[in-house]
């Protein structure tokens, strides 16, 4: 265990902090509850293509300095940038969180609106404490979602669950958030860090990164083609046989010991990685 993490000590608006083999992208902007600038999504973008993609960072936590996850966009600085750089800007951010080839946590504390719930969608697991509040919220600005956003919480969510916060632009509660599967676990703040500690230390250091990796491009080819194509089963097929994780975890079973995984890549391949919007 490492215990909570200490936010950046930088003036960066979006900073990354590793404890070992447990990397967390910050977003560092609390007095305005973590808005995402457009040099923020642009951060977000080099940092996951940068020091997240090291092959020692086993898992990513995604989280805000302060009470708050994200606001979402800062609408302030809308009007004065190009509307098709700045849609380009979230859409890079929002594709490389989704490309990290390790296990992505967002862990959401207060606010996680807009281009917050984005970012959390972005991520494989939403860990939430009960002071989160979630919302897509574009009705209230008479603008539309990104196409490629609302792809990926229909895939999520479902139609009738993204239709609802689409339409209504209302922020529901962590109870409504984790009945159509917005988050994947909930906890009081008291016990929310403890948590998020034992799950990331659980992913890190006491399971197969080669799993996780597999099975990360598996379950996404299925999202996004209802199926596993034949040459994804073969190359996973193959590393298992060049690896030596399957003897040892079965070495570990038979000997009641915890195993010693050593499979540390290749990376996925982010052609495989995730659902890309088809008009880009």
């Amino acid at each position: 265990m490492r215990g909570v993490p200490a936010p950046p000590t930088t003036d960066e608006q979006v900073a990354v902090t590793t404890e070992g083999p447990v990397a967390t992208l910050w977003l560092n902007r609390p007095a305005k509850r973590n808005a995402v600038t457009h040099a923020m999504w642009q951060g977000i973008a080099t940092a996951c293509e940068g020091p997240l993609a090291r092959p020692e960072v086993r898992v990513l936590v995604v989280r805000g300095v302060g009470d708050h996850f994200c606001a979402g966009a800062d609408i302030g600085e809308l009007s004065s940038i190009e509307p098709a750089a700045y849609l380009a800007a979230t859409r890079a951010a929002e594709d490389g969180l989704a490309a990290v080839a390790k296990p992505t946590i967002a862990f959401v504390t207060g606010s996680c609106v807009g281009g917050g719930a984005e970012l959390a969608i972005a991520c494989d697991l939403r860990v939430a404490d009960t002071t989160a509040r979630f919302g897509i919220t574009p009705a209230r600005l008479g603008i539309v979602y990104p196409s490629f956003a609302v792809e990926r919480a229909v895939r999520l969510l479902g139609p009738s669950a993204t239709k609802h916060l689409l339409y209504s632009a209302e922020l529901i509660d962590v109870d409504r958030a984790l009945r159509i599967g917005l988050v994947d676990e909930v906890h009081e703040p008291s016990a929310a860090e403890a948590r998020l500690d034992a799950l990331t230390t659980l992913l890190a250091t006491e399971r197969s990164a080669l799993t996780q990796q597999a099975s990360k491009q598996l379950v996404d080819a299925v999202v996004r083609d209802g199926a596993i194509p034949p040459e994804l089963t073969r190359r996973w097929a193959a590393e298992v046989a060049a690896s030596a994780d399957q003897s040892e975890g079965v070495a570990a079973f038979a000997e009641r010991r915890p195993p010693r995984f050593t499979w540390e890549g290749p990376a996925a391949p982010p052609a495989t990685a995730r659902p890309t919007d088809p008009g880009r």
